[in-house]
C-alpha cells in the first residue's frame, strides 16, 4: 500500500526527474525546478513545513512511521 511517505518521494523524485528531462530535450533553464526542489527538501527536512503532506494528509493518505 502507498503511504504517505512513500508518495512524498514519488513526487519529488517525479519533479526532479522531468525538470532533468526538460532540461535536456528543452532548455537547461529547468534545472532551476530540480535545484528548487532540493533546496525545499533541505528547508522541509529542518523545519518539518510541507505544501504537498499538508495536501496529502488532507486527502486522507495513511502514514507510517519510518520505511518499515
Amino acid at each position: 500500500m502507498m503511504t504517505l511517505e512513500r508518495m512524498i518521494l514519488l513526487v519529488a523524485g517525479s519533479v526532479v526527474l522531468l525538470s532533468v528531462l526538460l532540461a535536456v530535450w528543452h532548455d537547461q533553464r529547468w534545472l532551476w525546478l530540480a535545484g528548487l526542489m532540493g533546496a525545499h527538501l533541505v528547508q522541509a527536512s529542518f523545519t518539518g513545513i510541507c505544501p504537498v503532506v499538508r495536501l496529502l494528509k488532507r486527502n486522507g493518505w495513511p502514514s507510517r512511521a519510518g520505511f518499515a
